[in-house]
């Protein structure tokens, strides 16, 4: 077995970083420019089938073939709710807030890890869980009137819905590669997703002009490159030294939103997403560990 190689890794995963932080621009530019959430969903499933099909023009539809497709559906249907809820709240958070909540699917995963994995969560992962979940509140501080909480209650929905529905997409991943082949579970989750979406789409379609159409495009294009680049990552560095670089979303995110939307996170807000990143990175980092 090759050597380690985390400074690969850790590029690989700061890359998935940017790609990530670059849909979340394209989706808020998309959003503001009034192309619907669903129509957006639609390209973005419609890539990943697009990934796929060179790995159908060599295998074949047998690619496909499997003896759990309901555990396929399930993973496809979550990943389909966590990429609904996750554009549904960029726009209506901001930037680095949205981002932060995202990180609590780490805590969710967590949390479920034992009972449906038959994990065994040390005290460490508990402390990192303990400790989100305490950033979460900093940063919604429900106890005051002017929180976000009571600022904006869908948009905080949205982005804690889409962390428990990740967190069913990643039990559900860990579970199918015990038995499946990745392009098994790439093919399939593109199949759910697309057919998923597609009566919604047709539902809210809205005439879309040619700049537009040239963006989704793109986006469609490149969004699926985050599973790859995070694939490759763990494939050629240790994950408890390059999966805290995925982390880098978060500053990524507060820049972008201050430079161009004028988003300003007060002091609390930063408090708060600082906890749950530190949290976040306390559970992967113990979590790799443990796998070794």
């Amino acid at each position: 077995m090759p050597a380690p190689d985390n400074l690969r890794g850790a590029a690989l995963m700061a890359g998935a970083a940017m790609v990530f932080s670059a849909e979340a621009l394209f989706v808020r530019w998309l959003t503001v420019r009034g192309v619907p959430v669903t129509t957006q969903l639609l390209f973005r499933a419609c890539g990943q089938l697009l990934w796929v099909m060179p790995l159908l023009a060599s295998g074949g539809w047998g690619l496909l073939r499997t003896q759990h497709a309901p555990m396929h559906v399930l993973r496809g249907l979550c990943s389909l709710a966590t990429w609904a809820l996750y554009y549904f709240s960029l726009g209506k958070l901001s930037l680095a807030t949205a981002t932060a909540l995202s990180f609590t699917n780490v805590m969710a995963t967590t949390l479920l890890a034992g009972p449906v994995l038959r994990e065994k969560v040390g005290l460490v992962r508990w402390a990192g869980v303990m400790a989100g979940f305490a950033g979460v509140c900093v940063m919604l501080r429900p106890w005051e009137g002017a929180g976000l909480m009571a600022m904006a209650p869908i948009g905080v929905a949205a982005a804690l819905g889409s962390s428990i529905t990740w967190c069913g997409l990643t039990l559900t991943t860990r579970l199918l590669t015990r038995t499946e082949s990745t392009g098994t579970i790439l093919g399939w989750v593109g199949l759910v997703t697309s057919l998923g979406v597609l009566p919604a789409a047709i539902w809210g379609w809205q005439p879309i002009g040619l700049a537009d159409l040239g963006l989704l495009v793109v986006f469609a294009v490149f969004s699926p490159a985050i599973i790859y680049l995070m694939t490759e990552a763990f494939r050629y560095g240790e994950a408890s030294a390059v999966g805290p670089f995925q982390y880098l979303r978060l500053p990524v995110m507060a820049v972008t939103g201050w430079i161009i939307y004028a988003e300003a996170p007060d002091g609390m807000s930063w408090l708060g997403a600082g906890i749950i990143l530190a949290g976040a990175a306390l559970v992967s980092t113990a979590e790799a560990r443990a796998r070794r």
